[in-house]
Formats: C-alpha cells, sequence, structure tokens
C-alpha cells in the first residue's frame, strides 16, 4: 500500500478502518504518520495540551493479581495495614488541595480480599466487607471534606459496583492494556492475574457506558504484543465508544522494566514505537477524542510525543509520586509548560472530567455531584481559573489583568484566522465565535487587543455614560424565571423581601426627583404582576409624562410588552403603537437572557421564546422605537449558545437597524434561585466577562457600535478593564438599583457623574455625558447633574460629622 497517499491525503474527520491500520504496522518512515495525527489532532484541539492537577491516593496496594511488570501491588508486610486510614486518606487529600490539585486519584489492587486474610479482616475492622465498599467511603469524604474531585481506578466492576462509585467520582477508568489472549498464557505478562482477561476488562468497559461513567482507559505497550494486536485492542475501545460515547481518553503507556520484577530485563519500547502507537490512535478514534502519554515516562522526549498527535498529559502531582511508577518522578508543572510550549503549544489545565462531558452534566454526572463540579467549571467545562465573581468585590484576577496590559505572545492558528476575518469585515459564524470565546493566554490578550482597536477606530477614545434613574414599579411576578431573585410574592420563585407595587402618585414623585437630579432619563421595568393589563404600561406613561413631558422614558421589557399586548386581546404591533402615543421613547433589550430555547427551556421555561423576543423588537424596530439588545450570560448555558445569541442579535440588526447598543450582563449568582437549587455555574469567569464585551464588539461590528460594561455587576475595576476590550459606554448612573442588589451584588445602588467621569479618566479616555439614543446630554441636564451629586455628596458628609443624640 502506498503510505504516502494514503497519509497526506487523510481527511482530519474520517478515521482508519483495521485494513488501513494494519498497512500502517511496517511503515518505515513515521513523518508522514505523525505529521498526519498531528494535523488531525490540531484539527479538532487547536493549540491546546490538557493535563490534570492531582493527588494520588494509593487506598491499598494488595492485589490478587500478579501481573509481573508491576511493583505497585504486593502482598501483605509485618507491621504494615492493608488499606489507608480516613485520617491518612485525607491528610493526602489536603496535602493536594493546598498544592492547588482539583482531582484526587484513588488507585488500588484489585479485590484484595478473594486473595489475604488480613484484607477481609481490616475490612471488616472498618465496617465493610468489601474494596469498593470502603473506596465509595473514603471517595465520599474526600469530596466532602477537601472539594477535591475522585476519580476511580479500581479493576474490574460489577455494574452495581459502578452505579455505586458513579455516586461518589466524577469519573472511573480501567487500562485495557491489550486484548491478547496470548499475554494471559505462561510466560505472559499477565499470566496468573484473572483480572487482566481482555473479555473481563471490556465487560467493564461496557458496563460504565451502560452506566454513563465518564471513563478513562487505553493500551499499555511494550509486554509482549504486537502492533497488530495494539490495533486490535484500540478497535476494541473504538467499538464500545461508538456504541456508548463514554470514553473520554485513550492513554498510550509505554512498559517501563522494574527492578525486583519478572519483566526487569525486557527492554522497553523504543521511542519510535511509541510515537507509532500515538499516532495511529490518532487516526482510529474520532478526531475528539483525547490521547494521552504520561509525561514522567517519557523523560527528554515529550516535545517528539507531542508532535506525535497527543492533545493530553494525564494526571501529573505537585505531591504525590506516581504509586505505579515509583521510579519515574512527575515533571515540575513550570518544566512540562516549557516543553509544551516549545511544541507550539498551550498547556491548560483540565479536571478528571473532560470539558466535553463536563458540559452535559445531566446526562454523565450524578446528581450528588453536580454542584460541587457547576462551581468548579467556566462554559466550555473547564475548570475555573479564579474566584472572581460578577456583582461581588472580589479582587480582579491578576493573570487577566496582565494579559490586558501585555502584548500577546503568541497567538494560536485558529484564532488568528478569525481575527483576520473580522478585521477583513467578513461576517463570523458560529464556530468563529465560540473559538474567540474560547481564547486562553496570548490569545485571550489578542482578542481583547482586536476588539479595541476595532472600538478606537469606531468610537475614538471617547467613552460615554447616560445620567438616569431605574425605576421598578413592582417587584411582584407570576413568571418563575430561575435566574432571578428581584421578583417577590406567592408565585415567584423566591419568597425573601418584601412585595410591592409603586403608586403612580410614588412614581411621578422618583421622575421628577430624577430629574431635577440631572437625569434626562428614566429606565422602568418590573415584575409581570398578575393585575397588570396592557392597560397598566399606559398608565405608567401617562404618569411620567404628567410628571415631566421632556423626560425621556426607557421603558418594558419585550416580555411586558408581550404580556401586555396579550392581555388587551391585540397584536404587540398595535399595543407598541399605542405605547408610542402614550410617551414611550424607547425599549429596553432585556428578558433575553440567552436566545435559545434549549437554555430558555430550563433558564426561562414560562417566559416569551426566542422568536417571540426578536418578533417584539423586530415590530418596535419596525414602529421607529430604538432599542437596547443584552445578554444574561454564566448560568446553565455553553459557548455555542453564547455564539447564536450574538448571530440573532446581528441578524436583526442588519435587517432593522433598530439597536442602539449591546449590554453583556454577567449572571449573579449570590441569591438567585438556579444557584440556590444548586443548579447552575456562579456566574462567568473574569476572562468570561471580559471576552463577551470584546467577541460582541467584533461579532457585531458594524452593524451594532456601541458596547457598553455593566458597573453593577462588574464593579469599577472591572469595568475599567472592560475599556481595553471593546467597550465605549458605561450606561446609566441608576441612582436606584434593585435588580442586581437583590441578587446579591454589592456594587452600590448608584455611581455620580462625577465618579463616572474619574473612572474613564483614570482609563486614558475622555468621558461624554449622553441621551439614550447616544447623542449629547443637553448642557442644563449636565449642570444639574453634577450640581446635584456634589450637593448630596457634602450634605452626607455633613451628616456624618453631626454628633448623635443620646436621648
Amino acid at each position: 500500500m502506498n503510505h504516502a497517499a494514503l497519509l497526506n491525503d487523510f481527511a482530519p474527520e474520517r478515521r482508519l478502518n483495521r485494513e488501513e491500520a494494519l498497512n500502517l504496522v511496517e511503515i518505515n518512515d513515521l513523518q508522514p504518520l505523525l505529521s498526519a495525527a498531528r494535523h488531525r489532532r490540531d484539527w479538532a484541539h487547536g493549540d491546546q495540551v490538557s493535563y490534570s492537577r492531582k493527588v494520588f491516593i494509593p487506598l491499598t496496594q494488595l492485589c490478587r493479581d500478579v501481573c509481573h511488570y508491576c511493583t505497585f501491588a504486593h502482598p501483605p508486610r509485618k507491621g504494615q495495614r492493608a488499606f489507608l486510614t480516613r485520617d491518612e486518606v485525607l491528610a493526602i487529600a489536603e496535602a493536594g488541595k493546598k498544592a492547588g490539585c482539583k482531582e484526587a486519584l484513588f488507585t488500588l489492587g484489585d479485590k484484595p480480599e478473594l486473595r489475604y486474610r488480613v484484607a477481609r479482616e481490616e475490612l471488616k475492622a472498618l465496617g465493610h466487607e468489601t474494596t469498593i465498599s470502603y473506596l465509595a467511603e473514603m471517595a465520599a469524604v474526600v469530596l466532602k471534606e477537601t472539594g477535591l474531585l475522585p476519580h476511580i481506578n479500581p479493576g474490574l466492576l460489577t455494574s452495581e459496583d459502578l452505579a455505586a462509585l458513579r455516586s461518589v467520582s466524577i469519573s472511573q477508568g480501567i487500562m485495557l492494556e491489550s486484548v491478547s489472549k496470548r499475554l494471559c498464557e505462561k510466560g505472559g505478562a499477565h499470566h496468573g492475574s484473572p483480572d487482566k482477561a481482555p473479555a473481563a476488562r471490556l465487560d467493564t468497559i461496557r458496563r460504565a457506558g451502560e452506566k454513563k461513567v465518564p471513563f478513562t482507559t487505553g493500551i499499555l505497550i511494550g509486554i509482549g504484543e504486537t502492533r497488530a494486536e495494539r490495533i486490535d485492542s484500540l478497535l476494541a475501545l473504538r467499538d464500545l465508544n461508538d456504541e456508548f460515547g463514554h470514553i473520554q481518553e485513550i492513554i498510550i503507556q509505554n512498559f517501563r522494566p522494574k527492578a525486583g520484577t519478572r519483566m526487569a530485563d525486557i527492554e522497553a519500547p523504543a521511542l519510535e514505537d511509541h510515537l507509532w502507537t500515538i499516532a495511529v490512535a490518532r487516526l482510529l478514534f474520532e478526531p475528539g477524542m483525547n490521547i494521552q502519554a504520561p509525561p514522567n515516562l517519557s523523560p527528554g522526549a515529550l516535545e517528539q510525543i507531542v508532535h506525535a498527535g497527543i492533545n493530553d498529559w494525564g494526571g501529573v502531582s505537585p505531591v504525590t509520586p506516581d504509586h505505579v511508577n515509583p521510579e519515574a518522578p512527575w515533571p515540575q508543572l513550570v518544566e512540562l509548560s516549557d516543553v509544551t510550549s516549545m511544541a507550539g503549544k498551550d498547556l491548560v489545565e483540565r479536571l478528571a472530567i473532560y470539558p466535553s462531558f463536563a458540559r452535559k452534566p445531566l446526562e454523565w454526572v450524578d446528581a450528588d455531584l453536580r454542584f460541587p463540579l457547576y462551581n468548579r467549571i467556566d462554559a466550555e467545562g473547564w475548570p475555573r481559573s479564579d474566584d472572581w465573581c460578577p456583582g461581588r468585590s472580589d479582587p480582579i484576577p491578576a493573570t487577566e489583568a496582565f494579559l490586558l496590559s501585555a502584548a500577546p505572545n503568541r497567538v494560536g492558528g485558529r484564532v488568528r484566522a478569525v481575527l483576520d476575518k473580522a478585521a477583513e469585515g467578513t461576517m463570523l459564524t458560529e464556530n468563529d465565535i465560540v473559538t474567540l470565546f474560547r481564547a486562553r493566554g496570548g490569545d485571550f490578550a489578542a482578542v481583547c487587543r482586536a476588539a479595541d482597536a476595532l472600538r478606537r477606530r469606531v468610537n475614538g477614545d471617547t467613552v460615554s455614560y447616560v445620567v438616569c434613574r431605574n425605576i421598578n414599579y413592582t417587584n411582584i411576578c407570576y413568571f418563575k424565571c430561575q435566574f432571578c431573585a428581584f421578583s417577590k410574592g406567592k408565585l415567584s420563585e423566591n419568597l425573601r423581601g418584601r412585595p410591592y407595587d409603586l403608586e403612580m402618585s410614588e412614581v411621578a414623585a422618583r421622575v421628577r426627583g430624577a430629574w431635577e437630579r440631572g437625569a434626562t432619563e428614566v429606565c422602568m421595568q418590573g415584575g409581570i404582576h398578575p393585575s397588570y393589563t396592557g392597560a397598566k404600561y399606559l398608565e405608567i406613561c401617562q404618569a411620567v409624562k404628567e410628571a415631566v413631558p421632556n423626560m425621556h422614558m426607557h421603558a418594558f421589557s419585550p416580555l411586558e410588552v408581550w404580556q401586555g399586548a396579550k392581555t388587551l386581546g391585540m397584536s404587540v404591533s398595535d399595543f407598541l403603537a399605542q405605547l408610542k402615543a402614550a410617551g414611550l421613547s424607547t425599549l429596553p433589550g432585556t428578558a433575553a437572557e440567552i436566545l435559545d430555547d434549549e437554555v430558555r427551556a430550563t433558564l426561562c421555561a414560562d417566559k416569551i421564546n426566542t422568536q417571540e423576543w426578536l418578533d417584539v423588537m423586530r415590530a418596535a424596530h419596525k414602529l421607529g422605537f430604538r432599542t437596547t439588545a443584552t445578554i444574561m450570560f454564566g448560568h446553565i448555558e455553553g459557548y455555542e449558545h453564547w455564539a447564536r445569541h450574538l448571530i440573532r442579535v446581528r441578524d436583526l440588526q442588519m435587517e432593522t437597524g433598530g439597536f442602539t447598543e449591546f449590554v453583556p450582563l454577567p449572571f449573579v449568582h449570590m441569591e438567585a434561585p438556579i444557584y440556590l437549587k444548586r443548579r447552575s455555574r456562579p456566574g462567568p469567569t473574569f476572562r468570561e466577562a471580559i471576552l463577551m464585551h470584546a467577541v460582541a464588539r467584533l461579532t457585531l461590528h458594524p452593524h451594532i457600535t456601541n458596547i457598553q460594561a455593566s458597573w453593577v455587576k462588574l464593579g469599577q475595576e472591572g469595568v475599567r478593564h472592560c475599556l481595553n476590550a471593546g467597550v465605549n459606554d458605561l450606561g446609566g448612573t441608576l441612582m436606584d438599583e434593585s435588580i442586581s442588589r437583590s441578587a446579591g451584588a454589592s456594587h452600590g445602588q448608584e455611581m455620580t457623574p462625577q465618579h463616572m467621569e474619574a473612572i474613564i479618566r483614570k482609563a486614558g479616555r475622555q468621558p461624554r455625558m449622553r441621551n439614550t439614543v447616544y447623542g449629547d446630554a443637553p448642557a442644563v441636564s449636565r449642570e444639574r447633574a453634577f450640581a446635584a451629586a456634589a450637593a448630596r455628596t457634602a450634605s452626607e458628609s455633613t451628616s456624618a460629622r453631626e454628633p448623635v443624640c443620646a436621648g
């Protein structure tokens, strides 16, 4: 067979069949094979090579098997316990936690109680009949006491064992090693080891698939098998994964002879043989499969191993040795990062569960482990890189802050290609947008730089804001949005706090007060009160216009408009026309959340759907209304949903031109019902929050030219960093802020114009007070706003100095 012809034209989305793979057994020149594997890896995984920071917990080193290359398992030793105690397990786990580990890898011998009396007696004293039962208890203890996510490698398992361990571990694994029955015969590496029978190991892997367990497996090379048998082993695993989709990684582990074993004199497989197997595995499995090689078993050859097609190094411990290969120390993480970088890749940390499985927790994660997982992942399923959350007074993560101010040191090919498209004005696709949201490290800096350059070209160095007052006229709502901590009342999801429904006289008073303080806009939204009809919204318009005829009324989300029209039995367009005649000026683009019904089915199932939101906005734009557009992100959705949201907003803007700005609203989790029910993430990471603004700038250009950052969600430092990532507007001074505050936000209710402009100038920009539709605010309004804020500050300062009467 012409190897070059097969490999040079190998389409990255297809897989080798058995005949093609067997024809590569005798290949002489490895370069075409390695090149094809590398290309396929890059096509599926880009520039990232992952690893898991783990701590190694050897629960027991007794085993009923006698593999002839193993130094991990040994017979009982006098004066040595058969099992680690609870305190010993926790001590190891705590040391790992302090070192930044997120995975607790439990490795142990296979069913030692079936061979050794001491194991049975010790288990009985511990209150258990089996090793698996004790293992489940220890995994649960580690999860509860340290927060480390357990990954378990316990050998052969029944369906009942797998189910029990699934409830306390985020993932499980067993190495197939080989399907070669010869290795179980006398003289073979697995002779005398019943748990290494290929059929038995494949049966455990099959049962794991049936139980929806994210599973790790692989082969061990150099123990007497042939290359053809390696191919058959990999194909056996591929068949199981085709059926169940549960195998999250394939390990290609190279045998290393160990002193004191029967195979001590067997020669280790050559590096070329290891590279050949890695490359073939890459071409046999689907492109997205994670192919791993342990870095401590190939010192001095790590860069070559990356070039053979791996995308993962497996678990690396900064605390404990590799108890299975104690003669092979883990490389330091700095060293591993440097070597990975030399190979042209970025080292990224993952959890014991891979991102593609972490993104589908309802399918792959036991109910008791979902919340611990939600708290540890970002929207793509990678571990959160910091403890920052929107709405809290958390310090800005140092890494991202540095990257925002530093020039990108290296930009990956995929990100560079998308940024080039954006620079050329080519419309970005869903895949393009997702690629930008995945940006980390130098790629993250490059995306932010590109967005900022575009902002400078479109908006200059001017940053705008509006003096406005929020008026939330009722917090009573009969909708059950799972993210909302604002609504109150017997029909809402959140019963904390006092329900209220403002009188029109109070609404009018707040409007007059806002005007006196220099506001040019009142932003008005509320819950959907069960007694409200469309007439109520018309009444609100009348109250505002009678109080201050020249006040700009920015009011009523698409949900309120849709509900108001429905209650009056008229079309949305007709109701909007009535609102316009009553004085409504513009509409806020809230109630959008995520414009994807897959997400809305869980997040806000009884709310208007994606198409209804878009239809309300389309109707408003056709009547001459200008509106904003928002996204509320960081809860249960993924990057693909963010991309679809941006595309739907962009498409409608291209049709109508009615949106004035795009406003990312990071999810504030602290008091949100869905988080309190343990069903969501705690908001986006800082990297994701910054990227949303940058990617929105690049995606929506040139159709929406104003990108706004929310100081209420991000804080003063957060919005200042957003100004380096494509943002040109800081929204409103608000005067009263209820919704984010109800959700637990701690960044205040009002930002004075003096303070707003100080933030803008500190960022090296020029402030501009605007009106709602981005014209300049009238000079008289600016004077009133600054004078009122100064007078209020002086009054508060005087009050603070006055003595308190003791009475």
